[in-house]
């Protein structure tokens, strides 16, 4: 029994091994220059998304057993609670950028709906064709997400400094009503929004019997686990990535894509399995509510901490960031609004996907 559990789990002891071997070497790394500050944190980097993939795991054992909605919401919290704790420990840096917060929901949000809803929408249209989902739950996710992006990044640029506290607070407050309305809805009378019926195949019969589930006092155990395992790399990774890229002229966004990415990762490749396995259901409910989670429960921890702490997070975002987020929100709810998917409306959003890489790399 341990040996198994130690094999199965062998990407978290490779993750903990990182973790020793980072901590040791930290202040080596850091003394030795940025090349090799950077080469640290790339490495962490690499084994913060081994440890993410088997939280993502157990998260997916957990889904398997409840079925959606309450599935694809465990997956969803999961990554957003990986993506918070890393924020939180960026942010706790005298030197992390007061626009991290923004930058990272704003780039979770564009790899979410244009990365990962748009390259699963397009190779699965291209091996099935049209492929059918719920579209109640698209037009819900979508007006969800514009509301809560709307007050939480748009409105504060409005918003004067000497005022930011009480704005904040009333950011919490929303942000915390939305979800709790949006809570009972997605798992309460209106759950049917977020499922959809698809014929079971005899090969997905026949695969259902293959791995049998562990216990699920023992994911959620691992689960745990591993968010502390990716918290304590996070922390020695946040300290080698500033240092690697101090002075080097990088985007300011690239620490928040690598945030993003790295909350995304197991996400990805639930989303692809389940286009390419011709359930879109699947991956609308990912990548929309994992978009969705991202804004309306980072928003609320990183503005408490705010507060907390009496230093306001930079929460607006700035024009060009606002056209991109309203160019894919228009976008997502004419695409998402036929309950059906296709290789080209997945070619739209990963063309934007592609313009939001290009303008990072622009420094925009």
């Amino acid at each position: 029994m341990l040996s198994t559990l130690i094999r199965s789990e062998r990407l978290i002891l490779v993750a903990i091994a990182a973790g020793i071997a980072g901590f040791s070497a930290e202040h080596s790394l850091i003394g030795m220059g940025q090349a090799a500050s950077l080469a640290g944190a790339v490495f962490l980097i690499a084994a913060i998304i081994l440890a993410s993939m088997r939280v993502a795991h157990h998260a997916e054992r957990l889904a398997t057993k409840v079925g959606d909605p309450y599935g694809t919401m465990i997956l969803t919290l999961s990554a957003v609670l990986v993506e918070v704790v890393i924020l939180a420990i960026m942010m706790s840096s005298s030197e992390s950028s007061p626009t991290l917060v923004r930058d990272t929901i704003y780039s979770a949000v564009m790899l979410d709906i244009n990365g990962i809803l748009g390259i699963a929408a397009l190779l699965g249209g291209l091996k099935h064709g049209e492929q059918p989902y719920n579209d109640d739950s698209s037009r819900t996710y979508c007006v969800m997400i514009l509301t809560a992006m709307g007050i939480s990044m748009i409105v504060p640029e409005f918003i004067p400094q000497a005022k930011w506290h009480f704005y904040s607070a009333f950011t919490i407050v929303a942000m915390i009503m939305l979800y709790t309305v949006f809570l009972r809805m997605q798992v309460g009378a209106h759950s049917y929004f977020f499922s959809y019926s698809y014929p079971k195949t005899r090969r997905e019969s026949a695969a259902g019997h293959v791995d049998e589930p562990q216990s699920t006092t023992l994911s959620i155990g691992i689960l745990v686990f591993g968010i502390v395992v990716i918290g304590v790399l996070a922390e020695i990774m946040s300290t080698l990535l500033n240092t690697g890229l101090e002075g080097t002229g990088a985007p300011p966004v690239l620490a928040a894509i690598v945030v993003a990415a790295i909350s995304a990762a197991p996400e990805i490749m639930t989303a692809m399995r389940s286009a390419l396995a011709n359930h879109m259901q699947s991956v609308v409910n990912i990548a929309l509510g994992a978009s969705l989670s991202t804004v309306i429960l980072t928003v609320p921890v990183m503005e408490a901490i705010a507060l907390y702490t009496g230093q306001p997070f930079i929460m607006a975002m700035t024009p060009v960031q606002t056209v991109m987020i309203t160019i894919t929100l228009i976008v997502a709810a004419i695409n998402l609004n036929d309950g059906e998917t296709n290789a080209i409306e997945g070619m739209t959003h990963f063309v934007l996907f592609a313009t939001f890489i290009m303008l990072s790399c622009l420094g925009l």
